[in-house]
């Protein structure tokens, strides 16, 4: 459940947690669309549905977002609200952009880029979805579809696509293929 606090008479703000440099959460929020202060960190996290064929699960933005209006993103992006882990705060953004339950109680995090105020964590998952049964969230998704590899970076080379680094689809497409145990510590070193 989205943690919304009142402040100055003003409803339905989301509070995000702070952490520190090393992702230790401090006790400290913020909220949602200030600017992180400096020396915090806050959480993102992506999930990435793939399909058995190999495609990515992609969404529009809807063109009123502040951020990236109109511009395709993998499947589901979002910030971690206030009492959220990483994969609690994955699952309700999947549930709530595309009302679709997943659980990643079993799943590994595939990987964390650090950037200057924050963690991205995504989350990569291969699973047969009918988009057609899909229920989009008016608030942030247009429209879904499948797209290949190489449809995404001719997206990201005709602006129509979130600027990502090509080498990140590249190595999201390309760990959608590695069993996620070979990325474990072996018990017997």
């Amino acid at each position: 459940m989205r943690q919304i606090v009142i402040q100055e008479g003003v409803q339905g703000m989301e509070l995000l947690d702070l952490y520190t440099r090393d992702r230790v959460r401090t006790g400290k929020t913020m909220v949602r669309g200030e600017e992180v202060p400096e020396g915090y960190y806050r959480l993102v996290m992506h999930v990435c549905i793939f399909s058995p064929e190999g495609k990515m699960l992609i969404q529009q933005r809807q063109p009123w977002k502040r951020a990236w209006p109109n511009l395709w993103d993998v499947s589901v992006c979002g910030s971690a609200i206030a009492g959220d882990t990483s994969k609690a705060a994955a699952e309700r953004e999947t549930r709530e952009e595309l009302g679709l339950e997943v659980d990643l109680s079993d799943e590994c995090l595939s990987m964390t880029l650090y950037w200057e105020d924050g963690f991205d964590d995504f989350y990569i998952l291969t699973q047969t979805v009918d988009l057609r049964m899909l229920k989009l969230q008016y608030e942030e998704v247009q429209q879904v579809r499948w797209a290949s590899r190489e449809e995404i970076l001719q997206m990201i080379d005709d602006g129509s696509f979130i600027p990502y680094e090509k080498n990140l689809m590249d190595l999201l497409f390309l760990r959608k293929d590695c069993p996620q145990h070979i990325y474990r510590e072996r018990s017997d070193q």
